[in-house]
């Protein structure tokens, strides 16, 4: 679990730049213009000429209604209300704190009611906050390094000691995660999922360029080998609605099913053969 961070505490590299060269960055990554910025602003392209190159310093409430519409993550908001002289506003509060308690029970309550189909939660980083037993029965035989807090999903998934060697379809399924991080460095350009991409891709385990397979089906499926036996799962990856928090906004749900009926029969066998929990 993250502990809780108290509002401001943020990076060094808040602080080494202006709030204008940062909004422009943002801008620029989202492939607007000035203009249309300026227009779903409703701002002068002048003023926000301005603004991004300093001579002008824009207020609280122009910071944030630009960061809103260039989607700027909250973490980020924050970093831009202190680079431009203000409080941040978006609290980042541990998820055992007492303000957490109704996302906590939301998200206990659908790991458990997901059994026997694994399911996790995620922070940004992909580190991961919360599973079902599933999830805990398919990392029974992984390194156990790869086990020791943080633990990472993508890390586990791609990683030979991890589930890589046991991924049926290892190309195609590398080749998804890493497009996917590829996707959310692009928009939020954070250095440490920078750095994890470059690690996923120094391991071996497929070509990332393949060609969608011409198979018929309509996702690429998860197929793993467990005990013998092939699982193949989709997933659907789930967010929770309207956050003011940066705790909340950035937690991941992604939950697994059966891609076929003999996948949801040896999910049900497996979890039949777990013993219950001690009470």
């Amino acid at each position: 679990m993250t502990a809780a961070r108290p509002v401001g505490q943020l990076s060094e590299q808040t602080f080494t730049r202006p709030v204008g060269e940062l909004l422009r960055d943002w801008r620029e990554r989202r492939r607007l213009s000035q203009l249309d910025l300026s227009h779903s602003v409703a701002v002068s392209t002048r003023h926000l000429s301005y603004v991004e190159t300093g001579r002008s310093k824009p207020s609280r409430t122009m910071v944030l209604r630009l960061a809103e519409h260039l989607d700027v993550p909250l973490r980020d908001r924050n970093q831009l209300l202190l680079s431009a002289g203000f409080a941040p506003v978006y609290s980042e509060a541990g998820l055992h704190s007492p303000p957490m308690l109704a996302i906590r029970a939301a998200v206990r309550s659908l790991l458990a009611g997901h059994e026997p189909n694994p399911a996790l939660v995620m922070d940004r980083w992909w580190n991961v906050v919360e599973a079902n037993a599933p999830v805990r029965m398919m990392l029974a035989t992984v390194d156990p390094a790869l086990t020791r807090p943080p633990v990472n999903v993508l890390r586990l998934a791609l990683h030979p000691d991890g589930l890589a060697p046991r991924t049926l379809n290892l190309p195609e399924f590398r080749a998804h995660l890493l497009r996917r991080l590829e996707r959310q460095v692009a928009a939020t350009a954070d250095p440490e999922l920078t750095d994890l991409l470059v690690e996923l891709r120094s391991y071996p385990g497929g070509d990332a360029g393949f060609e969608v397979p011409e198979t018929g089906e309509v996702v690429v499926p998860w197929r793993i080998a467990y005990e013998g036996m092939e699982v193949a799962l989709l997933s659907t990856v789930a967010t929770f609605g309207t956050p003011l928090d940066i705790t909340v906004a950035e937690l991941v749900i992604e939950l697994f099913f059966p891609a076929d009926p003999r996948s949801a029969e040896v999910l049900r066998e497996l979890a039949a053969a777990v013993p219950p929990a001690p009470e």
